[in-house]
């Protein structure tokens, strides 16, 4: 049985805003783009989460929920530099490491000696560390598994720590709720409920053929994390399923011809991402990707190993017809999805910048 702890940073782009200016630290804060430009919320501290601000919301409306909300536009060097101090923190304790972003990861410690082998101590050695060598918190979970290290982190945050022993887990997940599970989105979740499905004991209580005829493959996962089951390792190594550049403008689209002029320049901005890694991926499908002024959004593929202009405009337009039914336009997206040459393809182990 595996010994797995996932470290999550609190609020870390607010966190260390107020790390360098202590004069935020006891008011709402928030990260993010300005409210006259379109910006979004990256995230916020836990002043400004009393009053409902939250990481993806629209500058605008966050400033509504908290007017006294102070906007601070980020300095991403400053943050990525922390970050590779946080993983070489994390380097000390294991090699097994998986990032999932500038703030979080998760570690395979099955194997470790230190602490007597104990994953709970190694975990607070290393909260430990990187409140010492930086001034900032984190929060961890630890259990015998991914799907749960990561639920278990969130139990007691800020600063905390959560475990979950293999005696523990038919309790920590007896009645969890569905959209906690590994894979259960927005669009999942409502057809779960709309089938009197809510929580992890509904899962497990409902008859198995009913749930791969509703939700066919997805539905194996879906009774193995009700019942805390979760075998998927560590990952040291990743391979990319997607580039993508996305743009949000400060006046709604409200044509297809007015999103038509912006495709050029998008289009120019996702080759030159692509051409940095050219040599290790190829195309095998292209995606546009719309957001509408009631902050629904569409995404329109189609499978093309080139690199088109001309595809993506009739995707841009088939989307815009099909699927914008008079709704004006907030951000306009194009993406590639990609395969490994498997002969170019080199795997390197990740650090904690943006992919």
């Amino acid at each position: 049985m595996r010994k797995i702890i996932h470290i999550d940073m609190d609020c870390f782009f607010a966190a260390v805003e107020m790390r360098e200016n202590p004069e935020l630290k006891d008011i709402p804060i928030a990260v993010g783009g300005r409210a006259d430009r379109r910006g979004v919320i990256a995230t916020c501290n836990y002043p400004a989460r009393k009053y409902g601000v939250r990481s993806a919301m629209a500058t605008s409306y966050a400033l509504k929920l908290c007017p006294v909300l102070k906007i601070v536009p980020g300095n991403m060097d400053l943050y990525k530099s922390i970050s590779r101090q946080i993983r070489q923190i994390f380097n000390r304790y294991t090699e097994l490491i998986e990032p999932l972003s500038l703030d979080e990861a998760y570690l395979d410690v099955t194997d470790s000696k230190l602490y007597c082998g104990s994953a709970t101590l190694i975990a607070n050695a290393i909260r430990r560390d990187i409140f010492n060598e930086t001034g900032l918190t984190a929060s961890a979970g630890v259990a015998p598994n991914k799907f749960l290290a990561k639920i278990a982190s969130e139990e007691n945050k800020p600063n905390g720590i959560y475990v979950v022993s293999p005696d523990r887990i038919k309790d920590f997940v007896a009645c969890m709720a569905l959209q906690k599970l590994h894979g259960v989105g927005k669009a999942t979740l409502e057809k779960l409920h709309a089938l009197n499905l809510y929580t992890t004991e509904d899962i497990r209580n409902a008859d198995p053929q009913f749930l791969f005829e509703k939700f066919g493959r997805f539905a194996e996962g879906l009774i193995r994390r009700s019942h805390g089951q979760d075998d998927r390792p560590v990952e040291t190594q990743r391979i990319r399923k997607s580039i993508g550049v996305e743009h949000t403008y400060a006046k709604d689209l409200t044509e297809y011809t007015q999103g038509a002029e912006k495709l050029a320049d998008l289009y120019k901005e996702l080759g030159n991402r692509f051409s940095c890694i050219s040599e290790q991926y190829k195309v095998v499908k292209l995606g546009v990707k719309l957001k509408f002024n009631d902050f629904n959004q569409t995404t329109m593929e189609t499978t093309c190993q080139l690199q088109s202009f001309e595809v993506f405009s009739r995707l841009l337009q088939q989307v815009w017809q099909e699927r914008a039914r008079g709704r004006k336009v907030r951000l306009l997206g194009l993406s590639y999805m990609l395969e490994p040459i498997q002969d170019a393809y080199r795997p390197e182990q990740l650090s904690l910048n943006f992919a």
